[in-house]
């Protein structure tokens, strides 16, 4: 999407340089009306809200897809599909292909075998399932080290987050205001794109600050 691009000059005054390729990629769910809601008021379900589980929790909604520059946070891909489409499928609408490292959670498991992306020269730095070494006692010198090498991969890939506080809870954005997936995608790339004004900020106001008389 165009809203997203940016010449390096730009980018550079932003915070975000060119030459750091390193992208992080994540999910997060944007709530319909309940369905005993909408028949109340005699209207149809939305086509493209699906329900969906996470953990334990039941999700009845659409899924926005967001990848971000590792070191900025600014957001410079989304993709938007209903609740029930996994993260993995979306992943390569997230690259642009010119990343060396792609940081992603556990849901994007596979991400480099999938067909779509078996030309992509970049590696893929994924998340481990808790439940593969959850059974190591937590003396174990195997657990320690996977656990010290997962905290390393969370403290890159946690730059993701800051674009989704931005829209839910500083915009306010936690549930989908229109019917139809293009007209709520097209409100996700509006809101991202300002969250990425607020994220880069300090930097694109640095040179008209003044100091203290």
């Amino acid at each position: 999407m165009r809203i997203f691009r940016a010449d390096p000059a730009t980018a550079r005054s932003a915070g975000a340089d060119p030459a750091r390729k390193a992208r992080s990629s994540d999910a997060t769910f944007d709530r319909c009306a309940p369905l005993d809601e909408e028949q109340r008021r005699g209207e149809p379900r939305p086509p493209t809200c699906t329900r969906t589980k996470k953990g334990k929790q039941w999700y009845f909604g659409m899924k926005a897809h967001i990848g971000t520059d590792a070191h900025t946070g600014i957001v410079h891909s989304l993709a938007a599909t209903a609740a029930n489409a996994s993260d993995v499928s979306q992943t390569h609408k997230l690259l642009h292909g010119e990343e060396k490292h792609v940081h992603a959670d556990a849901g994007y498991q596979g991400a480099g075998k999938r067909p779509e992306l078996k030309d992509c020269p970049a590696e893929f730095v994924i998340a481990r399932r808790r439940s593969t070494y959850k059974r190591l006692d937590k003396t174990d010198p195997r657990r320690q080290l996977i656990e010290k090498a997962e905290h390393a991969k969370a403290s890159i890939r946690s730059k993701v987050e800051h674009a989704f506080h931005v829209v839910k809870n500083l915009f306010r954005h936690r549930k989908c205001r229109y019917k139809g997936l293009a007209k709520n995608t097209a409100q996700l790339h509006v809101l991202f794109a300002m969250a990425n004004l607020v994220l880069s900020q300090r930097s694109l106001c640095a040179p008209y600050r003044t100091g203290a008389s």
